[in-house]
Order: structure tokens, then C-alpha cells, then sequence
């Protein structure tokens, strides 16, 4: 008996932009220094939002803070990396708490959060006319989706919120329900605040990636990302 090998996918339009073909070719033609100075801004806001996630707990926040305001051109301190260490020390009031895919409960919400996350940055990449694929940090050749995955960095604490919530509110995590999927569905239509305005997730993610592009294009240098508060 042959068992059918199990696979997943993401469906997203080939041709997402009428301006498609210009639009991959700034994105292909992309600076050296222009995507050290994207990650470095990506890393800064990511830190940010973390940062303002633990202080809307009521959790020490300061050495967060730090790091967000003092990350370099393409992170060379790796400041995301440090501030990590101390964001899932705190986040959760679940001892020796470390992320990990395989990890312990709720590294299952976690898990299922981000791959909502990750599908809405990618179409919204499409929409822009980019390659979800070709990333200005993440490269791994076995990755569809580095450019997604490094969008999505400033977005994680807003799946954090709606995770810590569940941590809090539940009395069985265990066990990715139904139930449980029905809140993490909520994370698209999550109200967050971009550009001073509040915007639906899968708006602002929109607003990002449009943003993404004139940087790639030359218009701007700032790409813009939404605010935890």
C-alpha cells in the first residue's frame, strides 16, 4: 500500500501588479547597503513592538528599548537576537518559557499565528508586484518566502498579543482546537496603527510592501511599519 506524502502550499497570483516586471526589476537590482539599511529598520521596529507589548503587560521593558534605538546598518550587533533572549523570558508567566517550533504550549499557537501571518505578508507582497521569495536578509535557497519572512518580523508581537491573551484567558492550551483557531484567525483584521492611522493588519501590510517597493524604486528610504500601542 502507497500513502500519500502529506504537502502544503500557499496559492498567490502569479501576476499580482500591473507593474509587475519593473517593479521585480528594482527589487532584483536592489543595493547592498540599501537592504542592510531595510533589515536595520525592520529590526528596530520589531524591537520597538516587543518592547511596548511587555510594557502593556506591565514587564520591564528598558533593555528593549535600548536595543531598538541602537540597532546598526544590517544588525551587525545583532541586537534582534539579544532582544529575543529577553522578550520570551518575559512575555509569557510560563517558566523556562523558550520559543521553538516543537517546542511546549504555546509554541503550537505560536506556530499556527505566524503561518496565518506569513500567507498575509506574502500576498500583500504580490499585490505590491514583489517577489515574496527573494528576501533582503533571509536567503536560505530551501526558502520560498524569505522576503515574507522578513516583512513579517515588525508584525510578530501583534500574534504575541493575541497568543499572550489565549496564555491568559484559557484553561487548556495543549491542543490546537477549533476553538483556538477561530481566535488566531482574528489576526488579518487585528486593528493596529500605521502611519498614524488605524488600519485592519492585512491593510497596513498592504501599506508596508507598497512602502517596500519605493524603497526598492529610489522614492523613499523609509519603509513603513505599523506601531504597538
Amino acid at each position: 500500500m502507497q500513502w500519500a506524502t502529506p504537502s502544503n502550499g500557499l496559492l498567490l497570483p502569479i501576476h499580482g501588479h500591473t507593474e509587475q516586471t519593473e517593479r521585480i526589476k528594482h527589487q532584483l537590482n536592489a543595493s547592498l547597503p540599501l537592504k542592510k539599511n531595510l533589515w536595520q529598520q525592520t529590526v528596530s521596529a520589531k524591537i520597538q513592538n516587543q518592547a511596548c507589548l511587555l510594557e502593556d503587560k506591565g514587564k520591564e521593558n528598558k533593555r528593549l528599548q535600548y536595543l531598538a534605538k541602537n540597532v546598526n546598518s544590517g544588525d551587525t550587533g545583532n541586537h534582534e537576537a539579544q532582544a529575543a533572549a529577553i522578550y520570551w523570558q518575559n512575555i509569557f508567566d510560563i517558566p523556562e518559557f523558550n520559543r521553538h517550533q516543537t517546542g511546549i504550549p504555546p509554541n503550537n499557537l505560536l506556530n499556527y499565528g505566524y503561518a496565518i501571518l506569513r500567507a498575509v505578508i506574502a500576498r500583500a507582497l504580490v499585490s505590491s508586484g514583489l517577489l515574496p521569495h527573494v528576501g533582503i536578509w533571509h536567503r536560505n535557497k530551501y526558502n520560498a518566502y524569505c522576503l515574507a519572512d522578513d516583512i513579517m518580523e515588525p508584525y510578530r508581537p501583534f500574534v504575541d498579543l493575541i497568543v499572550s491573551h489565549i496564555v491568559d484567558t484559557e484553561e487548556d492550551i495543549t491542543q490546537l482546537t477549533t476553538c483556538l483557531k477561530r481566535e488566531l484567525l482574528q489576526i488579518p483584521v487585528l486593528d493596529v496603527i500605521i502611519d498614524g492611522q488605524k488600519s485592519p493588519l492585512m491593510v497596513a501590510a498592504s501599506r508596508t510592501t507598497s512602502s517596500l517597493f519605493e524603497c526598492f524604486a529610489g522614492i523613499s528610504r523609509k519603509i513603513i511599519y505599523p506601531e504597538y500601542g
